[in-house]
């Protein structure tokens, strides 16, 4: 949970929206595009720390599963998890589990 204090509750999480990994609009967007990019940055945190808690606490799993435990939309999840990844604070198992629609998705831990 360290790495989780220094960049959540350290406030170092704005360093890493700032990077271009983290962009979320492009220059040429319209304005209601900046807007959103915008808004997200206050919610992206908060569905760091959320996914991670669940994560620790239920175990691995794919990213209905997450949403499930946590009330996240599955979008927001499926969002934030390559961004946790590059973050290296959770990694894919290498197992796949179903999602509500039955497809296969990859199954995520923390690290």
């Amino acid at each position: 949970m360290n790495k989780l204090d220094d960049t959540y509750f350290g406030g170092e999480v704005k360093k890493f929206f700032d990077l271009p990994i983290f962009n979320r609009v492009r220059k040429e967007d319209p304005i209601t595009s900046h807007q959103a990019a915008d808004s997200i940055k206050e919610v992206a945190p908060q569905h760091f720390r959320i996914i991670l808690e669940a994560l620790k606490e239920y175990g691995p799993m794919g990213k209905d599963g997450i949403a499930l435990k946590t009330g996240l939309n599955p979008n927001a999840v499926s969002r934030r998890l390559p961004e946790l990844q590059k973050l290296d604070l959770v990694t894919t198992t290498g197992k796949t589990v179903k999602s509500l629609s039955g497809r296969e998705e990859r199954e995520w831990k923390c690290l």
